[in-house]
């Protein structure tokens, strides 16, 4: 027994339903160059990207621990090979020598988390679309098949495989925008990683040397 009114509702939502495969389209499209940009600023960023080796990160360490004046303190950060950001973060700190031990140490701990809410921001639009990307393509899968299914009832083959073929391209396309986020998120936040724990250790041999002063 069907409730009086249910027809007009369902075909109200299959309305609905359909009026949506288009908006999911654009927005597969979309994705997929927010995605195709961010894999060439990802090869980009690699090619470009020069950190600090272990042996001279460990050496730049001995030498800020043993500055013994904010000058030299500052020219061993400058003529380092460390990042623009690392470098801004630690000269920051030595230029404020002369404040609380406390207050210094506060001031070093804000650098760094702004620093790390900076890089966070630079994958922000891939760990979207790790999810929106599959969910965009079931979407693009689920929506065709009523037609197409409506089309089979009919004998109408033609359109239940122009349905069947963009169920399964949407399909496809949506997990792939998914995975090579997932990759490209991954990569850069393990760089980021790498790169703010480098600076947190410089900084730690940098305010216990300031301390000395």
């Amino acid at each position: 027994m069907i409730i009086q009114g249910t027809e007009t509702l369902t075909s109200l939502i299959h309305i609905l339903s359909e009026s949506l495969l288009t908006p999911v389209v654009v927005l597969i499209i979309i994705s997929v160059v927010i995605v195709i940009l961010s894999f060439g600023g990802l090869i980009n960023e690699y090619i470009s990207r020069k950190p600090i080796s272990s042996n001279e990160l460990e050496q730049l360490i001995r030498n800020v621990s043993f500055s013994n004046d904010v000058s030299k303190l500052r020219n061993e950060i400058e003529n380092s090979n460390l990042f623009t950001f690392q470098k801004e973060i630690l000269i920051k700190i030595a230029n404020n020598y002369d404040i609380g031990q406390d207050a210094r140490k506060a001031l070093a701990s804000e650098l760094i988390s702004n620093e790390e809410t900076k890089l966070i921001k630079k994958t922000n639009k891939t760990d979207i679309l790790i999810r929106v990307g599959p969910i965009l393509g079931l979407l693009g899968t689920l929506i065709p098949l009523g037609p197409g299914l409506a089309a089979l009832g009919t004998g109408d083959i033609l359109t239940l495989a122009q349905s069947l073929t963009i169920a399964f391209d949407t399909t496809v396309t949506g997990l792939s925008v998914g995975a090579l986020s997932y990759l490209i998120s991954k990569f850069k936040k393990q760089w980021y990683e790498s790169d703010l724990i480098n600076v947190e250790s410089i900084v730690e041999a940098e305010l216990e040397a300031i301390n000395r002063w």
